[in-house]
């Protein structure tokens, strides 16, 4: 039978009769999008009926959509902080989740400097399978071939600590990574990858990047796609090979691997790689010796199809340098996930990044939407009153997504702004806006305005002995290096007529290491481990820098009377405006502390 006549959806059909399964799994469940919200809140609650959390609320064991929007309160992180250090420090009582937590997923988003612990359980690994099973039969739709070649994705690992009760706390694509799902998971020809598990899971971020890329250059004609999970991640693997290129010609040259790889296990699987090859060594010498990268993805990779990178929300600042890099290549954003929770797919993955909309799963968790045009009164109680059913959303508003997950989490903020674009079936797609009150992010770094006001607050102390102090300051995640870093602009004021009193070079730059040390650990691990993120910078301007700069809002039409300096800005005539003024720049003159086995 004709592979097209077995399924007759929205979506096409499949590629394969291996597909076939994956796209009806799809159009079943956006079918009956509102039937299975249902049946996934009333499992969710008659499995937690007995835990703490819900007898706190007297749920006296419904299960009815009614009886949880009336008892049940929208919550926080803060909110529920106490159930989950508990559970971290070896509180073995059904708190949240009547199944055991099986361990602590970390977020990339904060809570007082430290990253938030999510607490999950074993089954949810199944459902995240799932859902990375459907990619490919999607993708499969719009790309042909791709079970011809494989895939040069950089997957690293991350630190990983224990809480004090002994549970592991991890990031959710470490957890995934280290788990057998993906370790032994059955050979399929459309998600075979260049690197073998032994370089993705080496916890050395070096080590890991060299062989992974060396393995993509060794297989340079089989690659048809690269990715990494970040568009950040992916040109920081394009920084590596400007600066090792050398030394891994060297080794495909003579057969040899880099002694900087010492990692036994992933030395030995090498050497079953690394072969003599003078040809190749010349080629990847004749290209990365070339002054201009401008194409250098498809010149080395030349049967490149597209690239697998989120370039959504903060990361749509890299889609020009991914350009350059690549020659324009396409960019698919496949899948749209947290460490709360996966929500959903993109079914169109090969659109503009501009145009990216993933829709919902409503068999991953039970999703509510707080709409952000609301006039919201200051009560929890009304706030939670205001929630919206997922089949409920109205094409075109923006909402907050809440989530109530199979692990313990009710009416859980997560902190995502989403726009409605449109349905498939009966469930909606969300264009990802923003990280509500996300200010400054390279990788998966997330800083807030207080973050930020408390490190320019503690630098500052180090020019009190000066007779100065920071007057306005403003910033921006300049991605036009590699990696991308902070870049604060601060104006000073000196409370001396002795001009000689002002601060020397090298007390702003400590300043600038100060400013790092009091970023989260996110930031710092960052820095110091992941090298994700570049020296920060502060760049002084000239005394009325600032007044400038409103004297431009309020020819823009703002308003005198509610006009507040901008702290963090994003558009060219005034970062112009403010690259005019600079009077000096300064960087960070070493690494910030940090440790992975830090944990309260």
């Amino acid at each position: 039978m004709a592979v097209d006549s077995i399924i007759s959806s929205p979506l096409g059909p499949p590629a394969c009769e291996k597909d076939v399964k994956g796209l009806q799994f799809i159009e079943e469940m956006t079918r009956k999008a509102g039937l299975v919200q249902e049946r996934v809140l009333r499992e969710i609650l008659s499995r937690n009926t007995e835990t703490e959390y819900l007898k706190r609320y007297s749920l006296k064991g419904a299960t009815d959509k009614h009886s949880f929007r009336a008892k049940i309160p929208m919550v926080t992180y803060e909110d529920l902080q106490p159930e989950i250090q508990r559970i971290a420090n070896g509180d073995k009582s059904p708190i949240l989740s009547s199944h055991p937590i099986s361990e602590f997923l970390t977020s990339s988003g904060t809570s007082a400097g430290e990253r938030k612990l999510m607490p999950t359980i074993k089954e949810e690994l199944d459902r995240r399978q799932l859902l990375y099973s459907l990619l490919m039969p999607v993708m499969n739709l719009y790309v042909p071939g791709l079970d011809k070649g494989k895939g040069l994705y950089f997957l690293f690992v991350k630190s990983e600590t224990r809480t004090p009760g002994g549970l592991l706390a991890r990031p959710v694509l470490t957890s995934y990574y280290k788990s057998d799902h993906f370790k032994t998971r059955p050979y399929d020809p459309y998600t075979v990858y260049t690197s073998p598990n032994e370089a993705i899971l080496c916890a050395d971020s070096f080590q890991s990047m060299y062989t992974q890329m060396l393995c993509g250059l060794y297989e340079r004609e089989n690659v048809l796609r690269l990715g990494a999970v970040f568009a950040s991640g992916l040109l920081r693997a394009i920084r590596f090979l400007q600066l090792n290129w050398r030394q891994m010609a060297r080794d495909i040259r003579v057969g040899t691997l880099d002694p900087r790889v010492s990692d036994p296990a992933l030395r030995e699987c090498m050497t079953r790689i690394v072969k003599p090859d003078p040809g190749l060594a010349g080629f990847v010498e004749a290209e990365c010796s070339k002054n201009q990268w401008e194409g250098i993805i498809t010149r080395i990779w030349p049967n490149t199809k597209y690239l697998d990178v989120i370039v959504t929300g903060a990361m749509a600042q890299y889609i020009p340098t991914l350009d350059f890099y690549s020659g324009g290549l396409p960019c698919a954003c496949t899948m749209y996930a947290s460490s709360e929770c996966y929500f959903g797919l993109n079914l169109n993955p090969m659109c503009k990044p501009e145009e990216v909309s993933y829709t919902i799963m409503p068999n991953m968790a039970y999703f509510e939407f707080l709409p952000l045009d609301s006039t919201l009164s200051s009560t929890r109680g009304d706030l939670s009153s205001r929630l919206i059913d997922l089949v409920d959303v109205e094409v075109g508003r923006e909402y907050e997504l809440v989530i109530t997950t199979y692990a313990g989490l009710c009416r859980y903020r997560v902190g995502d702004i989403l726009r409605v674009t449109g349905f498939h079936n009966s469930a909606p797609q969300f264009h990802f806006v923003r990280r509500k009150n996300v200010l400054l992010s390279i990788d998966s770094d997330k800083t807030d305005e207080s973050e930020l006001q408390k490190a320019v607050q503690n630098a500052s102390q180090l020019l009190k002995s000066y007779n100065t102090r920071v007057v306005e300051y403003t910033s921006y995640a300049d991605t036009t290096t590699i990696p991308g870093h902070y870049v604060i602009y601060w104006e000073l004021m000196v409370n001396s007529n002795n001009s000689s009193k002002f601060p020397p070079s090298q007390v702003l730059d400590r300043c600038c290491l100060e400013m790092e040390e009091s970023l989260n650990s996110v930031y710092r691990q960052g820095r110091v481990a992941d090298n994700s993120i570049g020296p920060l910078e502060i760049r002084v301007v000239k005394s009325g820098t600032f007044e400038e700069l409103m004297d431009y809002a309020i020819s823009r039409g703002a308003s005198i009377n509610q006009y507040k300096v901008p702290r963090c800005v994003n558009f060219t005539p005034i970062m112009e405006l403010l690259d005019s003024r600079v009077e000096s720049s300064h960087f960070s003159p070493s690494l910030p502390h940090w440790t992975p086995n830090r944990r309260r």
